[in-house]
């Protein structure tokens, strides 16, 4: 809790107030004329409002019920130099969080905001834990009747309560977070938080700060202490996505606070315990990594305590037709449209489809099908061209009678190939990793399949 509006008429006190406030850390606003102050409520977030009782051009209850009639979410704290017990009831009953009366000491006004942001904090805590009760991350969740499946659940089930490191590897697409969230959520961490960051997508500079916090101060931007993803995380599990994109220096803090169990927020002096189930994945395999002095080892140790490798799709075909069904069913739910079947033809097309961008890929390509379905019914017609085509190319190659495996692999491999670089933007490094081929292979397929490779 940061952002505070003050409302009062006397200049003095409001002065005064925004100067005391300012000191404790807190980012305040002020406003004289309450016309203004719900203008400035109504077009920005404050975390608390300060109004005063007595003013002449409109009174601090019809401010409070004026803002509580428009919906505003911040709570507001009534203050009056002539205030009576009835002044009190009678604001409390219109929607103020509390009570002051004037004059009262700095401790008092500090205490009582405080008292606020544990109250909101934990109200926020309570939404969250339903909210994420409500997506349900159980074990039924992850779609799968497969060997490779039943083998996922059985480990899941036996490591999830233990707070010793996971690595979960496999391609992209395959579900690596919602395995975590399973290992979370099926653990006695469940009741705390859930905490996901992508090692990849934050900038190198920002990524300490992020991952370890930091405290007021510790740079040009750093107005007030920030707990960082491990204090968030704390008593819960947090969840370090693309773990193999973790620049070197950050590895050798990771490992510290893995083996020390304590973070140390960039420009702190001292340390932190924290209480942090780690759970990482990656597409990249380490082992190469730490072969190429890319990760280091010790770290790669550390993490790699009870691995866990996902199955790609095109080796669980049997779990299509249950994918797809729980796909439409979230399609038909999200898009408000009743979707509520797929036609055989289109199920044997999608069976046989090796999907290279896995159960993302399948999840995308059902939502789309559900907005181009005619009725509710998902029909071949509403499938991308690629896949009907590879499909039946594959398909009437073996019904003539074609035994020739160099033949049909070529319609594969040709097909795979395209819906990879187009999958990629025409990114022909990122699309060698989705096919599991070296860079120079793929370019001399590119060649001999003369492949059209399409604009960046």
């Amino acid at each position: 809790m940061r952002e505070i509006l003050i409302v009062d008429d006397e200049r003095g006190f409001g002065e005064m107030l925004r100067t005391l406030l300012t000191k404790d850390g807190y980012s305040v606003t002020y406003e004289p004329l309450p016309e203004k102050a719900l203008e400035l409520l109504g077009g920005a977030r404050f975390d608390a409002v300060l109004c005063d009782v007595k003013m002449p051009r409109m009174p601090g209850q019809e401010f409070l019920a004026k803002s509580r009639e428009r919906g505003d979410a911040a709570p507001i704290i009534m203050m009056s130099a002539y205030g009576t017990v009835d002044t009190a009831l009678e604001c409390m009953k219109l929607g103020a969080y509390d009570y002051i009366s004037k004059p009262f000491k700095a401790d008092e006004l500090v205490l009582t905001l405080r008292k606020l942001e544990e109250r909101e904090g934990l109200r926020q805590e309570n939404k969250r834990l339903k909210r994420e009760l409500s997506r349900g991350y159980r074990l039924d969740e992850i779609v799968g009747r497969s060997a490779p499946m039943r083998k996922l659940y059985e480990i899941i089930q036996k490591v999830a309560d233990y707070k010793s490191t996971v690595l979960v590897t496999g391609e992209s697409g395959t579900g690596k977070e919602l395995v975590a969230r399973a290992l979370h959520y099926n653990s006695s961490r469940a009741k705390h938080a859930f905490v996901a960051v992508n090692c990849g997508a934050i900038p190198e500079n920002l990524l300490e700060s992020e991952l370890f916090g930091y405290v007021k101060g510790a740079f040009t931007d750093a107005r007030q202490d920030k707990k960082g993803m491990f204090g968030e995380a704390h008593g819960g599990t947090l969840f370090l996505d693309e773990i193999g994109e973790l620049p070197l220096a950050l590895q050798v803090k990771l490992l510290r606070a893995i083996q020390e169990e304590e973070i140390r927020r960039v420009g702190d002096t001292r340390s932190i315990k924290v209480d942090v189930r780690i759970v990482a994945a990656t597409v990249r395999h380490l082992p190469e990594e730490v072969e190429a002095k890319r990760f280091r080892q010790d770290l790669f140790y550390r993490l790699n305590v009870l691995p866990i490798t996902m199955p790609p799709l095109r080796d669980r075909p049997e779990d299509i037709p249950l994918l797809v069904e729980h796909f439409i069913k979230q399609a038909s739910q999200r898009l408000g449209k009743v979707v509520t079947k797929i036609e055989p033809d289109a199920l044997r097309i999608l069976t046989g489809y090796p999907w290279p961008g896995n159960v993302r890929e399948l999840e995308n390509t059902i939502e789309r099908a559900a907005v181009f379905a005619d009725g509710d019914t998902i029909t071949r017609d509403v499938l991308p061209e690629g896949f009907v085509a590879m499909t039946d190319r594959v398909r009437l190659t073996l019904d003539s009678g074609e035994l020739s495996i160099k033949k049909t692999t070529r319609i594969i491999e040709h097909d795979l190939i395209t819906r990879a670089l187009q999958t990629t933007g025409g990114n022909r490094t990122a699309a060698a990793k989705l096919l599991e081929i070296s860079h120079r292979a793929l370019l001399y397929k590119i060649k001999e399949y003369e492949i059209d490779i399409p604009p960046r």
